[in-house]
């Protein structure tokens, strides 16, 4: 099931999985960064969070993290532990999300996935996102998809 994050007893698997599974894959933060894990709640305040879990009341098998800034949907993270891949949790992750965006009147998604997560960036092709940009600085990608109401 996809419901809405619960902070009290959601943050400890989220902020567990970013950091052994985003962390580690992002060029511009380390694992050992305290003042990253510190300002990860406060991240998580900000904006909405999804988790993917087996009960309205279980640990997260998987997360996504967006907000919204005028008519553009802006995912932050998504993260599915590694037991748990393979099973569409992404896909339906994502797909929470662009409901989500059609909610709030978005009529664009836009996303950055680090170089070194080659398999976010095929799961996010795979839905629809094209490529529009590489930022050499940072090696990452800025992929966008235009969200439209199907009837």
């Amino acid at each position: 099931m996809i419901r809405p994050r619960n902070a009290r007893t959601d943050d400890t698997e989220i902020i567990r999985l970013i950091r052994k599974e985003l962390i580690p894959l992002s060029y511009t933060a380390s694992p050992r960064d305290a003042q990253t894990i510190r300002d990860l709640s406060k991240r998580l305040r900000g904006g909405v969070t999804f988790v993917a879990s087996r009960t309205k009341t279980s640990t997260p098998l998987g997360f996504i993290h967006l907000y919204t800034q005028g008519d553009t949907l802006l995912y932050d993270m998504l993260a599915v532990h590694p037991r748990h891949r393979g099973r569409q949790i992404g896909t339906m992750l994502m797909a929470q999300g662009e409901a989500y965006g059609l909610s709030q009147k978005c009529s664009v998604a836009r996303l950055f996935v680090d170089q070194g997560n080659p398999r976010a960036h095929r799961l996010y092709s795979r839905l629809g996102y094209e490529t529009i940009g590489y930022y050499p600085e940072l090696r990452c990608y800025e992929l966008v998809k235009n969200l439209k109401k199907t009837y």
